[in-house]
């Protein structure tokens, strides 16, 4: 009896343990559970999170029983949003330097576009391909007159002798030079080829090819081989004179519009903004229709053939006779004094640089045009240090080394005052070594350069022109 007795108490006691120690577990499992399922607490847990506090007791928080603790976790903060700056007008403490994008650069304007009157001057190239020379001749234009413009001639049928063998030497001797000191290039292209004649067509005189469009392709495959190194072309020059335009059908505004027009369209086909710039004609006196007609009577035929739709600017030249620039043809001093009489004796707009190219421009206007002109030629010859002129070039001993200086600049100022010049190029820098100073040659009393190697007073003045004309542009 003992024995069982003693072994209901003992199972008694294990049932009593066991119970206890379920009830243990699952409390601390609630509690765990309960404790680390806090949104599960707020959102479902119908017990307040606050008790309610006795009068006059501060409201006590509840506080549940923490999990095990976990691993600190530092959030990497966020990149700084960005926010557009802004600028004030004055800043008490300047911001700290930051790196500032580069602005886009304007576009420089295309020659064609910048209408500002500018002045350029021709300039023979090294006879000898000599780059030190050629670079010398530049570097003066350039940084010593600072004159934007450089003229070249390059001649169609020494460049081009055999059909489609082009000798590129001459362009590819004075375009790098040129673009080194940042000129731009007139080229004034003439002159076709044998091969590209008319049939019957006398060879021995410079003359217009057989098809227009021979010449047009021409002056593509040059501007194709220098792109944007050429910012201008005079197509063809004196047409109006047979020397310079023998053809088997004569002289004929028509026929040099024609091929004006095929070089125009095929031209701007490759550079749109190159200027392109009618053949500025010869202003004679003379005028038979055979071997010269009249320039203001070749310009109205040119006119009336639509030149003025197939030309950016009008070509006009005028190398100065032994009377200023300032005055009309039938409005000059006497001078009694003068060998050369032209002027005086037989009155006419040629004699007259003012009235030439006033002349021109009233054409255009009759038009209904603003095209404006471009003198590819100009400038007024002096014989005083070449020891004499040849018969016909007295004029040339009329003007003296002071009235070149004086009359060059005079002019630059007056195709400015005037409104209706766009480019105008002074005949010339240097042909006065080139050719000896010889004085047989006429371009050699237009230079620059005279005897000895030395500038002539024109080239101060010319200097000191274009200086005050870019300060008073720039101020």
């Amino acid at each position: 009896m003992v024995t069982k007795t003693v072994h209901k108490q003992i199972r008694g006691f294990v049932l009593i343990w066991v119970a206890i120690t379920l009830i243990m577990i699952a409390a601390t499992f609630l509690a765990i559970y309960f404790t680390s399922n806090e949104v599960w607490l707020r959102a479902g847990n119908p017990l307040p999170l606050t008790r309610e506090a006795a009068p006059g007791e501060a409201p006590a928080a509840l506080v549940l029983p923490s999990a095990s603790p976990l691993p600190t976790y530092t959030p990497t903060p966020p990149p700084p949003t960005a926010t557009v700056p802004v600028y004030q007008a004055e800043a008490t403490d300047p911001p700290p330097p930051t790196a500032t994008p580069s602005q886009t650069p304007e576009p420089t304007p295309l020659p064609v576009n910048s209408r500002a009157y500018e002045i350029g001057i021709q300039v023979e190239q090294s006879p000898d391909f000599n780059t030190i020379n050629q670079d010398d001749w530049y570097r003066s234009v350039a940084q010593d007159l600072g004159l934007p413009w450089v003229k070249q001639q390059a001649l169609w049928e020494r460049m081009e002798p055999v059909q489609g063998e082009i000798d590129w030497r001459l362009l590819d001797f004075i375009v790098p030079s040129a673009q080194k000191f940042q000129l731009k290039l007139l080229l004034s292209i003439a002159t076709a080829p044998a091969w590209a004649r008319e049939p019957g067509a006398n060879l021995e005189r410079r003359g217009p090819p057989a098809e227009p469009q021979a010449f047009a392709d021409f002056v593509a495959k040059v501007v194709e081989r220098y792109p944007g190194a050429i910012h201008a072309i005079e197509v063809w020059n004196e047409q109006n004179i047979d020397s310079e335009w023998t053809s088997v059908h004569g002289l004929s505004a028509d026929r040099y519009v024609a091929l004006l027009r095929a070089t125009y369209e095929t031209v701007k086909r490759v550079d749109p903004g190159l200027i392109l710039i009618s053949g500025a004609l010869s202003p004679t006196g003379l005028d038979d229709g055979v071997t010269v007609i009249d320039d203001f009577r070749y310009m109205d035929g040119m006119i009336e053939a639509g030149m003025l739709d197939w030309a950016d600017c009008v070509g006009a030249a005028h190398n100065g006779y032994n009377i200023s620039p300032d005055f009309r043809y039938d409005a000059i001093p006497e001078d009694p004094a003068a060998i050369f009489r032209g002027p005086y004796e037989n009155p006419h707009h040629s004699w007259s640089f003012r009235s030439t190219l006033e002349g021109y421009a009233n054409r255009v206007r009759a038009a209904g045009k603003d095209s404006s002109l471009c003198v590819t030629e100009f400038g007024w010859p002096t014989a005083e240090d070449l020891g004499g002129a040849r018969p016909g070039f007295e004029f040339a001993l009329d003007t003296s080394l002071a009235e070149q200086a004086d009359w060059v600049p005079r002019a630059m100022s007056n195709m400015r005052d005037w409104g209706f010049v766009w480019l105008a190029f002074i005949w010339n820098f240097n042909y006065g070594p080139h050719a000896d100073y010889a004085v047989a040659n006429d371009s050699v009393p237009y230079s620059l350069i005279g005897p000895g190697f030395n500038f002539r007073p024109a080239y101060a003045a010319i200097k000191a022109w274009q200086a005050e004309h870019i300060a008073n542009r720039d101020s």
